[in-house]
């Protein structure tokens, strides 16, 4: 991946560009190492993009700009009720050339309007996931989650989710190394459990324990230990149901998934930067054996151990 293109429309959301232009415009760092791009901003009538916010924009690029691009972008709008053909016609040539397409938040209807989310998984801000459906209704609308790819489709949920797409997209182009240098340099988490449910208002549960914030921190510094719902409960002094319960209320996971992640993104990082072998890994991260670490690490990642070692190996 060399080149990255945003697209913008009249109302174009500023935190959701922003959170784009964060990721893919940065300069180089050297105690990152990062990539840097070929970033470009494209529109369909180069010149004034009015905001919604207060301020404009001007973008002096074409949509022809983003013919080459490895990476498009749609960047959301305040009112995506109004789709631009023109954006919808660009989509349909990069889509059949393989293009990666990255849609957040309601960025998505203008993919569906361009006829690309039918028969696809894909997500918006959990307050249009109805509404999508219903536009769309071939979609394959998946409300509860922070980000979804089909394919060269990438969908995202609202505002920071952005982030959370963004980083997956870069952790496939570039390994975990360079997404975890990325999350670190914005300040956030290089991937957050959960889905859209744990940002819906609802009710405070009603539980007495202390925040399980240290717990989580002495799991990831201890991961071959015994993390089953038991042994976590009674280091927390609550019940199994309550544990679990209260768990998932703070990460939005059950106990069993988010410590899964936790040791495939340290078998990841183990897998990037080292020569040992699977099994080594496997029991360094909790596994106990290279099998469970395949099954795990195949299910989260979608590729095995060793042709991830490949791809990525510094």
């Amino acid at each position: 991946m060399r080149k990255v293109a945003v697209v913008v429309q009249d109302g174009v959301e500023p935190f959701g560009l922003g959170s784009m232009c964060e990721v893919w415009a940065e300069p180089y760092h050297p105690e990152d190492g990062n990539p840097v791009f070929d970033f470009v901003i494209a529109t369909p009538r180069p010149g004034r993009v009015r905001g919604p916010s207060g301020f404009d924009l001007y973008v002096e690029n074409a949509l022809e700009v983003a013919l080459e691009a490895d990476l498009v972008c749609v960047a959301p709008k305040r009112d995506f009720t109004e789709p631009s053909p023109e954006v919808s016609e660009l989509l349909r040539e990069v889509d059949r050339r393989g293009t990666r397409i990255f849609a957040h938040c309601s960025g998505a209807f203008q993919v569906g309007e361009a006829g690309l989310l039918d028969g696809r998984r894909c997500t918006t801000h959990w307050r249009f996931i109805d509404r999508l459906g219903e536009c769309f209704p071939e979609a394959k609308v998946e409300g509860d989650v922070l980000y979804v790819q089909d394919g060269n489709l990438t969908t995202g949920a609202g505002s920071s989710a952005g982030l959370d797409a963004s980083l997956h997209i870069m952790r496939e182009e570039f390994g975990a190394a360079v997404a975890a240098a990325t999350a670190r340099r914005m300040v956030v988490p290089p991937h957050r459990d959960g889905g859209q449910a744990q940002f819906i208002a609802r009710a405070v549960p009603d539980c007495q324990a202390d925040t399980l914030g240290p717990l989580l921190i002495w799991i990831t510094e201890n991961l071959p230990e015994d993390h089953s719902v038991e042994a976590l409960a009674r280091r927390a002094h609550m019940s199994p149901r309550t544990f679990a319960r209260r768990f998932r209320d703070e990460t939005g996971s059950t106990p069993h998934s988010w410590v899964t992640r936790q040791r495939v993104a340290a078998a990841e990082e183990l897998l990037e930067r080292s020569d040992a072998s699977v099994d080594r890994i496997a029991a360094e991260v909790g596994f106990g054996n290279a099998a469970t670490l395949r099954h795990h690490f195949t299910r989260v990642r979608g590729i095995g151990p060793q042709a991830y070692r490949r791809q990525f190996a510094c």
